[in-house]
Order: structure tokens, then sequence, then C-alpha cells
């Protein structure tokens, strides 16, 4: 089997220098890497991982491999891949098959290869490396004890599986733990979306009305984030209640067919498709800038854009300018795909810190209780986000408050 399929090996020392750099700013992976390193949990254990490759995923596969894995790595999406970053990863050892860029037959060709090895535990980001296996190599769902999923997307794929019966082995929603949703998915999300939309723009966010689609987790901190900037916000929703929160949370809430012709920016987190079509395009002003913080590019209907505009040319790097029917233009960041790191570098070492030492704890989970769980979309243990939430107070030096043994009588207590 090849070691690894990269673009160029000659980038290594700048990934290298990226990896260096989130290293110092990622204490609790730091942590679990020392332990790790002398207590080698992970010995003789092949895993393949399938997260957004860069320094910060980069980083917590040599924590795994400090732990003793064998680690196959591939990246989750063709534009967020960074070159120098999958060179360094395989110049430190590990195998390796991921470019920035990549057809979808190369893509699909590097998550076989990274599945090639045969894993004992499988860590995910989108659930394209579980739906692969079970897809295209069931054959290698018995070797399989179980593994991670990092993202709201991919859980809702892992809870079809398991609605139809077809899961093969057990999957922790790694993204449903407080000490991921919570921090991750609100506050990164929040600043790396709006990191990308300014620097890929270069445009004030202040005065704007930016139209965000959902009200999830995600969609919580980009509107939270745009409302800081001197946004006017819209929340376009399905659930009730969420469309209430956003309403008491102090943003106007409608329906997408109203918010259209309003917004000069519009983003949209669901995990959904066709959240944005042409329909709603053909409403909106000429210029408006279209963006996706969901996992797949079909939240903006590209395929119906492509299909439905009389001309397209780049408008600035990484934006693609959509000329309609009626003579308006709409850009479009990244091709749709996850603007926050298909065209910047994701979220910040801080958050990924939590989120990452959570995906190893989880995966050591998996490691050390495969045998007893079902086959099931399974929750991160209570235990687990208790060690990271303490972990992460102690990085920034916070001590909390403990219960009295009365206090703890008290709060057990039924009587009066």
């Amino acid at each position: 089997m090849k070691q690894y399929e990269v673009r160029d090996m000659a980038l290594a020392p700048s990934g290298h220098q990226k990896i260096e750099w989130v290293k110092n700013h990622m204490p609790l992976l730091s942590g679990l890497e020392e332990e790790f390193r002398q207590t080698r949990p992970f010995e003789g254990v092949k895993i393949s991982l399938s997260v957004h490759l860069e320094a910060k995923t980069a980083y917590l596969c040599l924590v795994l491999a400090a732990g003793g894995a064998d680690m196959s790595v591939t990246g989750s999406n063709v534009l967020s891949t960074q070159d120098d970053v999958a060179a360094a990863l395989a110049d430190s050892g590990l195998k390796v098959f991921a470019f920035h860029g990549a057809t979808r037959e190369e893509y699909e060709r590097h998550i076989e290869m990274c599945l090639s090895c045969r894993p004992n535990i499988v860590i995910d980001d989108g659930c394209d490396l579980v739906s692969f296996l079970h897809d295209r190599r069931p054959d290698l769902a018995e070797e399989v004890w179980g593994g991670c999923e990092e993202t709201t997307t991919g859980v809702i794929r892992l809870k079809a599986m398991e609605r139809e019966g077809v899961l093969k082995f057990p999957m922790v929603a790694v993204n449903d733990a407080d000490c991921k949703h919570l921090f991750d998915n609100r506050y990164g999300t929040g600043q790396s979306t709006w990191d990308s939309i300014m620097r890929n723009t270069n445009l004030i966010i202040a005065a704007k009305t930016v139209v965000v689609v959902g009200y999830g987790w995600c969609s919580r901190g980009i509107a939270m984030r745009a409302a800081a900037l001197g946004a006017s916000v819209i929340v376009t929703e399905i659930n009730p209640v969420k469309a209430i929160e956003a309403r008491m949370d102090g943003f106007q809430v409608m329906k997408m067919e109203q918010a259209a012709p309003l917004g000069d920016i519009f983003v949209s987190a669901t995990g959904c498709a066709w959240t944005i079509t042409v329909d709603h395009m053909l409403k909106m002003k000429d210029g408006a800038i279209l963006t996706n913080a969901g996992h797949f590019n079909c939240e903006v209907d590209m395929e119906g854009l492509e299909k439905a505009c009389v001309e397209k040319k780049e408008a600035r790097k990484n934006i693609m300018g959509y000329k309609l029917p009626n003579g308006k233009w709409v850009n479009v960041i990244a091709e749709g795909r996850l603007v926050n790191i298909a065209a910047a570098d994701g979220h910040p070492a801080e958050i990924m810190d939590m989120s990452f030492a959570v995906q190893a704890l989880s995966a050591l989970y998996v490691k050390e209780n495969h045998e007893k769980l079902e086959h099931k979309v399974i929750d991160v243990s209570g235990e687990i986000d208790d060690k990271v939430a303490r972990r992460k107070l102690a990085a920034w030096g916070i001590e909390i408050d403990t219960l009295t043994p009365e206090q703890e009588k008290y709060l057990n207590s039924w009587k009066l």
C-alpha cells in the first residue's frame, strides 16, 4: 500500500510551521499528547480519519499517533485540504491521502486508500468515510470497533443509517457533546465564518442586512457575530421554537421569500439542502453575496444556479459572480462550500482544542468499550465532557466552586 499521496512533499516545512503554531495554542491536546506518549493506549490500533485536513486536524493525528495509533488520514472537503499540512503529516510518517482541489474521483480514491489499512476505529467529519465504507467496502466493517463523528450533518446521516438498521458499528456523536457544539459550533463557526467573508470580500459588515438561514448552534454564533459587527440580522427557520428563540434574541424572523429582497449577505448553516434556491436568488439585490457554513455545497443551490445563470465570471479570488436572467448578479464565495474553511483557516485553534480533546477521548472510549456497545449512534459520556471542561478551565487558570457534602445531600433529597 502507498504510504501517501499528496500534492508536493517539498511543501512540508510550511506545514510543520503551521502545526507548531496551533500546537502552542492547544494546551488540552498537548496534555493528552504527553499522557498518550507515556501510556500508549492506541498501541496496535488502526485509525482511519477523514476531517478537514489543516493544521489543527494534523495535530490531532499526531497526538493519536503518539499514543501508538497507526494513522491513515484523508480530508473531508477537497477545498479545505491544505497541501503543505498534508505533506507535513506524510513527512512525519503518517499515511496521508489528500490534496487541495481534488476531483470527485480523486476524493473517493483517497477515501478508499485511507480505509485500506482496515481500520479498527474511524473518525469522520460529515459521514463520508462511514458512508463509503458501508456502500463500497462493507467487507471492512467486521474489523471496525466503532468511530466518532465530528459534525451535525454527519450525525444526521448516521441517525438515518441507524433508523434504517444498516449501521454496522457504534458511532459516538462527538458533535453533540457539550464541550463541542456549545463552543465549536457557536463561537468557532461564528468567528471563522465572518473572518472568511470579510477577508474574501474586503467589505464592511456594519450597516448591511445579513440573512442567516437556520438557528441551530452554528447559526446562533453567525447571527451573534454579525450583530456585533453592526449588521441588521434576519433569521429564517422551519422550527417554531427556534424561531421564537431567534426573535427573543433580538433578530427579525421571516420566511426566506420575504428575506430574499432585503439581504446583502446570506449565510446558510442548516445541514439541509436547497435552503437558498434560484427562485430566492431572482428576488435578491444586485450584487448579493451568498455563502454556506453548513457541511455540503447543496445548501445554496449551486447546481440550479449553474443552469440558470446567463453569464459567470470570477469577481475576486474565491468569489464567483453569476448573472441571472433578470440581469442581476449574485456572488458566491468558495463554490458554495464551507466558507469558513474552504476559503479561510477554519475555527480558531483554542476552540478546536476542546473539540479534538473530545475526539481523542471518545476514540479511546470506543477502544476500551467497543465490545459492549450497540451498533447505534451513542452520546459522548458525561465524564469526557466534564474532563475536557475542567482541563480547559485549568488552562485558563480558573478555579470553580465545589458542592459541600451538605449541599450534595440537599440536592439529592426529596424531603422538605
